[in-house]
């Protein structure tokens, strides 16, 4: 049931902590991350049909710009980190034996923050989904599977229209389930009929958005003659990869993926959303850890 509250990840996460290093290819440039988050529903009934969440999330972004080029760029003004944290509640209910809907509403601070907190900082968000869920109480000859659909909308500069979020999750063989959706499609394989030990392999959509308090005329290569102005940093991939889990307990469980970009884009854009400068478009490695607890 809780897929209904996720971070545009289809999440049943109700605790994580991550760690993710993004040295980008040819370049001495890097990208690391740090993410916590946690969700905590709340049963407004007895029968447990109806939930209240309460959701918060971290991230750190530190930006390692070291080539010469680039450094340029940034015309005195570098940026060497973001910060983004959420806020949000979320109200699901059950329609239905098979259905159930869930709204949210929230609030995210996505900034470099060196100084006091500003208008442009702040990012609204809105979702609204909805599940049909086949995991228990399966008839004879079926399989269990879960159907999620949903759409999202934010306010972030340049995106005037909402994002779908298409999960179908299905097991198709003992010790085999595999997911079809936007932004992650994977399939997975128990190592063990316990399962304890899972690999995956997986194709997924990340994006980073952070507005830059102090706006900047970036000192581009070819020139910059129409002196665009950078307000924000955006970054968005396309990833291939392979995973590990291990499950310490049903729910506990630590992960790995290491991976590689089918897409890469790191740049800079202006108040719009228009691309003014592409700091790296190289596709790169990509590694992720972390611990988690789930539904």
């Amino acid at each position: 049931m809780f897929f209904v509250f996720g971070l545009r990840a289809q999440t049943t996460d109700l605790a994580r902590v991550e760690y993710l290093h993004f040295p980008f290819s040819k370049s001495g440039n890097s990208i690391t991350r740090y993410r916590a988050l946690i969700q905590a529903p709340i049963s407004l009934k007895k029968d447990k049909k109806n939930f209240l969440v309460i959701g918060l999330e971290y991230r750190y972004l530190d930006i390692d710009i070291r080539d010469e080029e680039d450094i340029a760029a940034f015309n005195g003004h570098l940026v060497s980190a973001t910060q983004r944290m959420d806020g949000y509640l979320a109200y699901t209910w059950k329609q239905n034996y098979d259905w159930r809907f869930g709204v949210k509403a929230g609030i995210k601070i996505q900034s470099d923050l060196v100084g006091g907190l500003v208008d442009d900082d702040l990012v609204y968000e809105f979702g609204v989904y909805a599940v049909n869920d086949k995991m228990k109480n399966v008839l004879e000859g079926e399989k269990p599977w879960r159907l999620i659909m949903g759409l999202t909308y934010s306010t972030v500069p340049g995106r005037n229209y909402p994002l779908p979020i298409i999960n179908y999750y299905k097991e198709f063989r003992p010790n085999w389930t595999y997911t079809l959706g936007v932004p992650k499609t994977n399939i997975r394989y128990y190592l063990n009929d316990t399962h304890r030990d899972a690999i995956q392999a997986y194709a997924t959509l990340d994006n980073y958005f952070a507005n830059i308090q102090q706006n900047f005329t970036p000192q581009l290569p070819d020139g910059n003659p129409d002196n665009r102005v950078a307000e924000s940093l955006q970054f968005t991939s396309g990833v291939l990869g392979l995973g590990y889990e291990h499950f310490f307990t049903e729910h506990f469980l630590f992960f790995a993926y290491a991976a590689h970009t089918v897409y890469n884009n790191f740049r800079f854009e202006d108040g719009q959303g228009k691309k003014i400068f592409v700091i790296n478009s190289e596709n790169s490695p990509y590694f992720r850890a972390g611990l988690k607890f789930k539904y």
